[in-house]
């Protein structure tokens, strides 16, 4: 028999580079050449400058910001992977974009998350690597594996740095209980649930809030902070019954429109997201803080190199 000699190679699309870079320099190995170019007629092209037959291909891209761009860049890539005879391409998926359209609310809706699974199936990629998506469902859209990841253990840590006193976790719906509830846990807090509705798209309203946040240190968790006004009419909620300082943490900083603003309130004493979606280095000041992912994205490429396992990542005596 034949022993394959393993080859992992890295490669990163537009959207988020410096994440890549550092993804890249803790799995030991430099990003691979690739030249990725849009035409005067916004078509997106991409060509590998060096050989990637029989190699594992991992692809870092965050569909944010350029949805669209980034969305198709991706899928060009993998294309141009399989194309070339790469062993396998996985995409290291740090934003799914499109996730929060997983369900039909209304009649005549579009399931766009399964869409967009079904194309990156068709473009040749084997296996997803995610960190939070917006529901854990999504991850059946696909026919390929998924591994989804969590930031709640890198916000634990945050947290407890602080020394925090009297602190409870809030979940800003039902939605995200559950995921609140693990931040809870880990941190050995209390737990609220706000009750929220939303009137149209981007619009929300927080009805009551569930749970005793008198006097206490409020962590509000979600999975994205995308137009602001959910986080902000969720703090003065809290403030309203009574909380104390009010944190916010979410893995996907979208900061659409004047979000940026918004999360400078009086409200708020600090937001703290992840680069899943690239930050820009003047947004990172004042009450905006950024807690990287490279390590654990880093380790998770690494273990699905070696074909080692991805839930020991998240054991409690696991060390990165």
């Amino acid at each position: 028999m034949v022993e394959v000699c393993k080859t992992l190679k890295l490669y990163s699309g537009r959207s988020n580079l410096e994440l890549a870079k550092r993804i890249a320099t803790y799995c030991g190995v430099e990003l691979g050449d690739i030249e990725i170019k849009t035409f005067a007629n916004g078509e997106i092209y991409a060509r590998y400058m060096e050989s990637v037959r029989g190699c594992d291909v991992f692809i870092i891209q965050s569909v944010a910001g350029k949805v669209n761009d980034y969305l198709m860049e991706m899928l060009i890539m993998a294309d141009a992977a399989k194309r070339a005879s790469a062993r396998t391409v996985t995409a290291v998926l740090t934003h799914y974009g499109y996730s929060r359209q997983d369900k039909k609310s209304a009649a005549r809706e579009p399931i766009t998350a399964k869409l967009v699974a079904n194309l990156m199936t068709i473009s040749g990629i084997d296996r997803t690597i995610a960190i939070d998506l917006h529901q854990g469902q999504v991850q059946g859209f696909f026919d390929t594996p998924v591994n989804h990841m969590t930031a709640l253990p890198l916000f634990a840590e945050y947290f407890k740095k602080k020394d925090l006193k009297d602190v409870c976790v809030v979940t800003p719906d039902v939605g995200r209980a559950k995921a609140a509830k693990k931040l809870a846990d880990l941190m050995e807090a209390d737990l609220a649930i706000m009750s929220k509705t939303r009137p149209a798209h981007n619009q929300s309203e927080v009805t009551s809030v569930i749970g005793d946040v008198a006097g206490k240190t409020c962590i509000v968790n979600d999975d994205i902070i995308d137009t602001g006004g959910s986080v902000l009419n969720g703090a003065r909620a809290l403030k309203k019954a009574g909380a104390g300082d009010i944190y916010i943490c979410a893995t996907h900083g979208l900061f659409s429109g004047q979000a940026y603003e918004l999360m400078e309130d009086d409200d708020i004493k600090e937001v703290v997201v992840c680069d899943t979606v690239a930050i820009p280095k003047k947004r990172r000041q004042g009450k905006i803080k950024v807690v990287s992912v490279d390590e654990l994205i880093g380790q998770a490429v690494l273990n699905v190199f070696h074909e080692a396992s991805i839930s020991e990542l998240f054991d409690p005596d696991f060390q990165i």
